[in-house]
């Protein structure tokens, strides 16, 4: 079964840092309370610390803006629709931020594996997973679905897309 979201579903909340808001979509906690998985929506605006949450593999996709670089334990650079990877307990800093970019975030429980890739015009997905999101960057077709900008279709199901791009993540 697949569910269909819209950005009136989605929930803003604090950093949990404090320093900025961020665009919760979809969280699914453990029964003692950590996170399972969360996907969300967030603008950097200026240079300073990310947050920090053990226990968690964290993705990040700039879906809008000309990115910047996190530097810390790992040091990678933030590129526009290029899925970067790093540990949640990581101590990472934006850093370079030039203007706003916005971001597609997704964190998952370690025990989770979890993939991210950028789903273009004309590509066909051939994931299978546990669970699997489409969120669409752009109009899009996912199976039966008609996507708008920034929705969010998750489910077990693979489906194909048209349209987009469209990010897909896999948690299995």
């Amino acid at each position: 079964m697949m569910r269909h979201l819209t950005p009136a579903d989605y929930h803003v909340m604090p950093w949990k840092n404090g320093r900025g808001q961020t665009v919760e979509m979809v969280r699914q906690d453990l029964a003692n309370g950590q996170i399972n998985y969360r996907l969300s929506i967030a603008t950097v605006v200026e240079n300073g610390p990310f947050s920090v949450f053990p226990g968690l593999n964290r993705s990040l996709t700039v879906i809008d803006g000309p990115g910047f670089d996190l530097i810390g334990e790992h040091n990678l650079r933030a590129d526009p629709l290029e899925p970067v990877m790093f540990p949640g307990d990581a101590r990472m800093v934006a850093a370079n931020v030039t203007a706003p970019s916005q971001d597609f975030n997704v964190m998952a429980w370690k025990p989770l594996r979890m993939a991210v890739s950028v789903v273009r015009q004309g590509q066909l997905t051939d994931y299978s997973g546990e669970l699997l999101f489409y969120f669409a960057l752009a109009p899009a077709t996912v199976g039966e679905f008609a996507l708008g900008k920034h929705d969010l279709l998750y489910g077990r199901p693979k489906q194909v897309v048209s349209g987009g791009p469209v990010i897909l993540v896999r948690l299995d």
